[in-house]
């Protein structure tokens, strides 16, 4: 459990993909939406350090990043450490992964490709919008 009140989240979503143009057209689809996008990264460490720093209340987070860790081991530590509601997305369809996915208890868990209003969607109800 964590040892943050929802309360001390911001309303900002950090996106964590090691696909720049991937994290860039969700940026461009979360700040559509009128929500800040507080950060981007590509690696496990870095959305660890972002999410601390800035304790988005939301974490679009992929399965695979550069570097030895994987948005399950970001999202464990972000979960545990700041509270945010993690929405994985990943491209995967295996079930070994997405029972990893599964052992931090995400919000959602999107499939790519992802178009439409899909992500949108699960923005707003992490959000609480």
């Amino acid at each position: 459990m964590t040892d943050t009140a929802p309360s001390e989240l911001h309303d900002c979503v950090l996106i964590v993909d090691d696909e720049f143009l991937i994290a860039d057209m969700f940026r461009l689809q979360i700040e559509s939406m009128g929500v800040t996008v507080c950060g981007k990264a590509a690696t496990a460490a870095a959305a660890i350090a972002l999410a601390q720093q800035y304790r988005p209340k939301v974490v679009l987070m992929d399965m695979r990043l550069q570097g030895k860790e994987d948005g399950v081991d970001a999202a464990i530590v972000i979960h545990d450490t700041v509270g945010s509601k993690i929405i994985f997305i990943t491209a995967s369809q295996e079930a070994e992964a997405i029972a990893r996915i599964n052992t931090d208890h995400p919000h959602a868990i999107l499939h790519k490709p992802l178009f439409g209003v899909r992500l949108q969607t699960a923005v707003k109800e992490a959000m609480g919008v």
